[in-house]
């Protein structure tokens, strides 16, 4: 059985009560379940993985190697500037797709690039929840090929 981390960074658990014109009203709590049920139903072991600190998601990238298959990632903010996360997804030799929900090449400035884009395999983005459906797909695909 394929085992994939899914990280979710910064504020993204507050998802369905931040800036819900962004990111519409349903909770990440409800997404969370969306995705595990999805998983398993694809036969994948999925662990989910919020937090709201840097560091913490740093070690659990880490705590991917040798463990995961792979990692699917939406970094929140983290990812417009945190070249320590891009530091520890190369190190860790697993492929890694970049999710968001939202189409992050249409928002402000400050959120069009992406620093960890460079040591992922690709990135999805727009597409809300579904997002994610399409990030597993994808990499369920890079690992198995």
């Amino acid at each position: 059985m394929k085992k994939i981390l899914f990280i979710l960074g910064p504020n993204l658990n507050m998802v369905g009560i931040r800036d819900v014109g962004t990111y519409g009203t349903e909770t990440a709590e409800s997404i969370n379940r969306y995705v595990s049920e999805l998983a398993g139903k694809m036969g994948v072991e999925l662990e989910i993985y919020q937090s709201n600190h840097e560091g913490d998601i740093i070690d659990k990238i880490h705590s991917a190697y040798g463990t995961k298959d792979g990692i699917m990632i939406n970094a929140g903010a983290l990812t417009h500037y945190s070249y320590a996360l891009a530091d520890a997804i190369s190190s860790v030799h697993l492929p890694v797709v970049e999710t968001h929900m939202s189409n992050i090449g249409a928002r402000e400035e400050f959120r069009r690039k992406s620093v960890i884009s460079p040591v992922c395999r690709g990135c999805i983005a727009g597409f809300g929840k579904f997002s994610y459906e399409l990030g597993l797909r994808a990499l369920i695909n890079i690992i198995d090929n």
